[in-house]
């Protein structure tokens, strides 16, 4: 009996152990994960984001509460978006050496920081460091066309990077 016992005990703790090791569906959330590809001079851009959505709030709001202007945003929702690159690139006329970066924002009513910070694999922008910024543009934001429900992230093979939500669009140069 106490063998049954200590065997349905092992069993136990191994499925818990197991079920807490196998990853999450990240298409399950409410701002599901994304991701933007392009070629640009034959390196390959790949942007690795959430989607949140708009669902009538201002996105935008002082208080802090989605993507507030003038405060660092992680530049979608849930982990921090990554932006990646096969080669050096130059964004904005400055370099950024290849490799995997955590892409956060400034928004501002009339201009955006794009930030390329070193440390790419983080929670928001919780645990964020300025001190790990390797580099850093301001580029025009604008009024967008149309609105866009759901942040949208596209990689253009010209180099225009674009982030349009909500009325909002931003595009930065990457050669």
């Amino acid at each position: 009996m106490k063998k049954a016992l200590l065997t349905l005990l092992v069993l136990c703790f191994a499925f818990v152990g197991f079920a807490q090791n196998q990853p999450e569906d990240k298409s399950k959330r409410p701002s599901p994960p994304a991701q933007a590809m392009g070629k640009v001079n034959g390196k390959t851009i790949t942007i690795e984001y959430s989607q949140p959505s708009v669902k009538g709030r201002d996105v935008w709001d002082k208080s802090g509460k989605i993507a507030p202007y003038g405060q660092v945003w992680r530049t979608g929702a849930n982990e921090a978006t990554t932006f990646e690159t096969s080669g050096d690139l130059k964004v904005e006329g400055k370099k950024l050496p290849a490799g995997k970066y955590g892409l956060f924002t400034i928004p501002g009513e009339k201009e955006w920081t794009i930030i390329f910070n070193k440390t790419a694999q983080q929670w928001g922008a919780y645990k964020y460091q300025q001190t790990d910024d390797v580099l850093r543009v301001t580029v025009p934001a604008r009024k967008a066309p149309q609105m866009t429900e759901k942040f949208t992230i596209t990689v253009a093979n010209s180099g225009t990077v674009s982030m349009a939500w909500a009325n909002t669009l931003v595009d930065f140069k990457v050669k």
